[in-house]
């Protein structure tokens, strides 16, 4: 069941979305060559604490972090470490935080130091699919309305998408109903209705979208061994169109949506 969402309790999600967007947004800064992705989660962690929150990811199903790491072929869940990023790596940062009992979840992937052309084009169609699908995150389209535009956006440009893993619905509890796949059909599936709130998270890899799971039970990567690229935003179904809960002016995207924090 979709669970609607009252004026009053977007108002504490987008507290807790703007939090975790300034999270990230401070994460994004840090990334450069020589820095170890268990560094990162820990200053995740100290942040999300002292603003009075908690981590949503750590502990969630016995995941032991408080954010998640994936670099290069590593789709999501990847376990912070004391790998050292270096010159040519995609860093994924996913990030969840929990505020007076509400969740805002958000993630970026990160170019580290001098990164080829490729890459960054793989970080660039991620994010326009992000894009593309906010703007289906209106009032009386559907849920296929979203799996497409991604879809579409990134089998346009040679990529796919991921489809073992999807976005969802959010609010007391990370993972709501629906699922919201990256792929889909226009018109097809539940029809959005204001009050909703979704973390839509576009998945796109270089090769196939066929991915395995690590010995460690969590970290994802593509079959192939080619680069993907994650991106995430919490959004707020509004009459007026979708309001991205935690976008904040550092972070990338350039599209003119409701910001809720500035």
């Amino acid at each position: 069941m979709i669970i609607g969402k009252s004026k009053k309790e977007i108002e504490k999600m987008r507290a807790s979305g703007k939090l975790v967007g300034q999270v990230l947004s401070h994460l994004r800064s840090l990334v450069e060559p020589g820095i170890s992705t268990i560094e990162i989660d820990k200053v995740a962690e100290k942040m999300i604490r002292d603003a009075g929150a908690l981590p949503t990811f750590k502990g969630y199903n016995g995941f032991p972090y408080s954010i998640c790491a994936s670099v290069n072929e590593q789709v999501v869940h990847g376990f912070p470490s004391g790998y050292k990023l270096k010159d040519g790596d995609i860093f994924s940062i996913d990030c969840g935080a929990t505020l007076e009992g509400f969740v805002g979840d958000t993630a970026t992937t990160v170019p580290v130091g001098k990164v080829d052309e490729e890459r960054l084009k793989l970080i660039r169609i991620a994010e326009e699919c992000l894009d593309l699908a906010i703007e289906q995150c209106r009032p009386g389209n559907h849920l296929g309305d979203i799996g497409w535009a991604v879809q579409h956006h990134a089998e346009t440009n040679g990529y796919s998408v991921v489809r073992d893993y999807v976005g969802h619905g959010i609010g007391r509890r990370m993972h709501e109903d629906p699922q919201i796949p990256n792929y889909g059909k226009p018109g097809l599936g539940p029809k959005i209705k204001a009050g909703y709130v979704f973390a839509v998270e576009p998945m796109v890899n270089k090769g196939t979208h066929f991915t395995k799971v690590l010995s460690d039970g969590w970290t994802v990567v593509t079959m192939d061994g080619q680069p993907s690229a994650h991106v995430e935003h919490t959004i707020a179904i509004t009459e007026e169109g979708p309001e991205v809960l935690t976008r904040v002016a550092s972070t990338q995207g350039s599209t003119p949506y409701s910001v809720a924090c500035n």
